[in-house]
């Protein structure tokens, strides 16, 4: 595997098809430029999905998320971008990813997006005493 930026997502077989579990990946180095100013923006993203068939593989979503690093983007278009290329890999159960973009003229964005597959049903939270 390259240790230069890639838009490219592997996967692999998810090890439980049969279970529903969540996947969280925390990515705290995340940067792309200002389309405006061209100056660099910092994010931190969460990554919760419940995989069907396959799971995304680590080293390839760390250099996924490094190839956004000289490219301009809203934080609006560069989440949900990023969100469709996942799906497109991997085609979870469920998929959210939230963008927690730093301070850019005093204001912090947070950006949500989310993905169910159809028919797909939300498991009942069960909450132990």
């Amino acid at each position: 595997m390259s240790s230069q930026p890639s838009k490219a997502l592997e996967t692999f077989d998810n090890p439980n098809p049969e279970r529903d579990y969540t996947i969280r990946i925390d990515i705290p180095e995340f940067t792309c430029l200002c389309p405006k100013t061209g100056q660099p923006d910092f994010a931190t993203f969460h990554l919760e999905y419940i995989a069907e068939q396959s799971c995304i593989e680590l080293k390839s979503l760390k250099v996924y998320m490094w190839s956004f690093r000289n490219e301009g983007a809203f934080h609006e278009a560069v989440t949900n971008q990023i969100l469709s290329d996942m799906i497109a890999a991997c085609a979870p159960r469920f998929m959210r990813l939230t963008g927690e973009f730093n301070v850019r003229g005093g204001i912090y964005t947070s950006v949500i997006v989310e993905h169910r597959a159809d028919g797909w049903q939300t498991p009942e939270r069960v909450e132990l005493p």
